[in-house]
């Protein structure tokens, strides 16, 4: 790497990554100090303090006429900022955009962009004027308040910093990504910090919690409700970092006989609409909502977004809820208080902090001002004392001026006159030489010193600075009030919790399917809830047969479990379509070999399943807690060697009692409390056997005993309503079945 010296034939070497880094170096305090982040005491980056600053020059108060976008941007990038001409006529766009700032700085006249994300008007065809806002902030520029600097090629001065008492910082807020750091301000409502910066004024130890009673929270220019709770506002703004759940304001409209529909009236802050629509019109295309039927928007200057649900059973809430977390209904507004100080230096500051070093420039200003027009007074009284001296002696003055050749020194000489005091008297006009002058320089004179007097007393008593400070703060919170349209608070702060989970029924459309699998693992639904003893339906590969067939709705989670103790979930509307004979199961879930399934049934909530394995081992879970949330399914019954998972069935709301019938064709009754619910386990002995293992097992109500098919073409069954025999503790061997028991061992 090299660089230019003295002449071009002068070249130093140098370490590329040293050479590279002193560059990147440079760039980045420029972009920091200069460009990204807004100052504490003016809430102003330079690209905006520049353009504020030649509209002030070109003479764009509210009462005078606009002038070309064009007009100002060449006068900015031309003096102030040497940038590119869109850049800076992005920048002047965003200060007259009414959804952008809180309180606008720039009145535009023409196409300035709007909600919908549409972009403003070349600069040529706009317009634009200061606001009554910009022009408070930039109040003092002439009075001596702040700084000048030399603009970038030297030629004119620019302001460093503006002296206005708006705070415009926290106001309008601010973002911006520098290097290695960035900033996001939202804006807030004036009245409510100008009453926690005059609390500060009177209680500069106050906490942050303190200020919390002023500042409610951030206030959007497109309102919106605030969902957070009180102890999240108040700790972002303690620390200075944090976020805002910000989310649309909605009704609900009565449509009559039954029907309604839900309108969005405000959106969060900088959400462009037209995405907004295209976002919620997608999710209706995509069958993704199928609890919402159609969007439209009627908005004019007022927005008006009409979301219209697919019946009238459907809950506002669920509806809502779902768009919430679905869309930017609801974002996330960031807050990162990091901003220049008055130093220049970068820092994350409090909301304490912010207001702090706001008020700390006000002071500043305020003396300045005051020193400034003590400066000027002097000026002034210096000349009257003057014009009294030539008043008093005016014949020989005018004597003196007649017959000099070189009158100056002659009068500074007789009278004791200074320099600028003679100048003047030099200076002045015939007409001024009336008697009735005299008295009125003498009153002049007076008034002056008396508001000197005043101005010194500010200047040295920090008590009447406060009480200066605090006037104008009232003066400027009139124009802001709640009750000025201006003024009043647009965003509703109300604590709610996070959006509720979407229910499955709002994500899929229900319907009625009939679920049927084959012992080899092909599975299929049929739409509707088909007869299960129609051939037609029960079509299967040769040498395959039934295995699992039921009715169910689309929203259903369906559990197979496996012979290894292994739960799989599969979504209903995911299943293959009824024709032909379906697919494999092993496509959807991560299931060993085939033809080893033991149960398919839907995962229905507040049901509880009995889990039994081969060697007379059991427990009870929920069928919700066995879901499983991946491929690779869940394993619920831990199996000792040699035993397989036997059996899930379904425990009905009513069953108290359980019925076990091993190999060996004993049985036993016990109460279903004996058996543990446990998430995952072995469980626990249900009978205990010497040979052999499980056959069977049944939940059932004891009063009403057990039936059980007598088989044959009669259909005929039998029952026995008396089952104490068999009533025994969990674990026992038990004794043999009632007669009439089925000699395949099966309730």
């Amino acid at each position: 790497m090299s660089d230019l010296g003295d002449s071009p034939d002068a070249l130093i070497d140098t370490p590329f990554d040293e050479a590279l880094s002193q560059r990147y170096l440079v760039y980045a305090l420029s972009t920091i100090t200069a460009r990204s982040l807004p100052d504490v005491r003016d809430g102003l980056k330079p690209v905006h303090r520049r353009l504020l600053w030649a509209m002030r020059l070109l003479r764009l108060d509210p009462a005078s006429g606009y002038k070309k976008c064009a007009r100002v941007v060449g006068d900015t990038i031309g003096k102030y900022h040497p940038h590119g001409d869109q850049s800076v006529y992005d920048a002047m766009v965003r200060l007259a955009q009414t959804f952008s700032l809180r309180y606008p700085l720039v009145d535009g006249q023409g196409n300035f962009g709007n909600v919908d994300g549409d972009n403003a008007a070349a600069y040529r065809y706009t317009e634009a004027r200061l606001t009554q806002t910009a022009i408070e902030l930039m109040a003092g520029l002439d009075e001596g308040t702040v700084d000048y600097r030399p603009t970038y090629n030297g030629e004119e001065e620019e302001p460093e910093v503006f002296p206005g008492l708006f705070p415009n910082l926290l106001a309008n807020g601010a973002s911006g990504i520098a290097v290695g750091m960035a900033t996001s301000i939202p804006p807030h409502n004036a009245a409510e910090l100008i009453d926690a910066a005059t609390h500060l004024i009177d209680d500069p130890k106050a906490e942050d919690s303190a200020l919390m009673d002023f500042v409610a929270g951030p206030d959007f220019p497109t309102g919106g409700v605030i969902v957070d709770s009180a102890e999240a506002i108040a700790g972002a703004y303690r620390t200075g970092r944090g976020s805002f759940r910000v989310r649309a304001r909605w009704s609900q409209e009565d449509l009559g006989r039954g029907t309604w529909s839900l309108v969005v009236t405000e959106i969060p802050f900088q959400v462009p609409k037209g995405k907004l629509i295209e976002q919620i019109a997608a999710l209706i295309a995509e069958k993704k909502l199928p609890i919402l039927e159609d969007v439209r928007d009627e908005s004019d200057e007022a927005i008006r977004i009409v979301l219209e649900p697919r019946s009238r059973s459907v809950d506002p809430g669920v509806l809502m809820d779902s768009l919430f977390r679905l869309t930017d209904l609801e974002v996330r507004i960031p807050l990162n208080l990091n901003v220049l100080d008055a130093s220049r230096t970068p820092r994350v500051m409090s909301l304490k902090d912010v207001l702090t070093a706001w008020l700390a420039h006000q002071f500043e200003v305020l003396v300045r001002r005051a020193t400034f027009r003590v400066q000027k007074i002097e000026d002034r009284v210096e000349l009257l004392e003057g014009y009294l001296i030539a008043y008093l002696n005016l014949d020989r003055v005018i004597e003196i001026i007649r017959t000099e050749d070189e009158p100056k020194p002659v009068m500074m000489a007789e009278f004791g006159l200074t320099d600028r005091q003679t100048e003047a008297i030099l200076n002045m006009r015939l007409r001024s030489l009336r008697k009735l002058e005299e008295m009125q320089i003498r009153g002049e004179r007076d008034t002056l010193q008396a508001e000197r007097a005043g101005l010194q007393q500010l200047i040295e008593s920090p008590a009447r600075q406060r009480t200066r400070l605090k006037k104008d703060l009232a003066d400027l919170r009139k124009r802001y009030a709640e009750n000025t349209e201006i003024g009043a608070r647009r965003t509703l702060i109300e604590e709610a919790g996070p959006a509720r989970d979407i229910p499955l029924e709002a994500m899929i459309e229900r319907e009625p399917i009939t679920v049927i699998m084959s012992q080899r693992g092909w599975i299929r639904a049929m739409k509707g809830h088909v007869d299960l003893a129609n051939p037609e339906a029960m079509k299967f590969k040769e040498g395959d047969g039934p295995a699992f067939a039921f009715h169910a709705q689309t929203t259903d989670k369906l559990l197979l479990a496996a012979q290894n103790g292994r739960f799989f979930t599969l979504a209903a509307d995911k299943l293959p379509g009824g024709r032909g004979f379906g697919e494999p199961v092993r496509l959807m879930v991560d299931v060993e070999g085939e033809g080893n399934f033991v149960a398919l049934l839907p995962a229905t909530a507040g049901v509880k399943l009995l889990l039994t394995s081969s060697d007379g081992r059991g427990f009870v879970t929920s069928a919700r807690g066995a879901i499983a949330e991946t491929r690779k399914g869940r394993q619920v019954v831990n199996l000792k060697a040699g035993a397989k998972l036997a059996f899930v069935k379904p425990i009905g709301p009513e069953d108290d009692y359980i019925a076990v019938i091993g190999d060996n064709r004993k049985m036993v009754v016990f109460p279903l409390t004996e058996l543990p619910e446990m998430g995952r386990g072995q469980g626990v002995a249900l009978q205990r056997y010497r040979d052999g293992g499980l056959s069977d097992v049944k939940t059932f109500k004891f009063a009403e005993g057990l039936s059980w098919s007598m088989g044959g073409a009669t259909g005929r069954t039998r029952s026995e309503p008396d089952l104490s025999a068999w009533r025994t503790a969990r674990g026992a061997a038990g004794r043999m079945p009632p007669v009439g028991f089925p000699r395949d061992n099966k309730f």
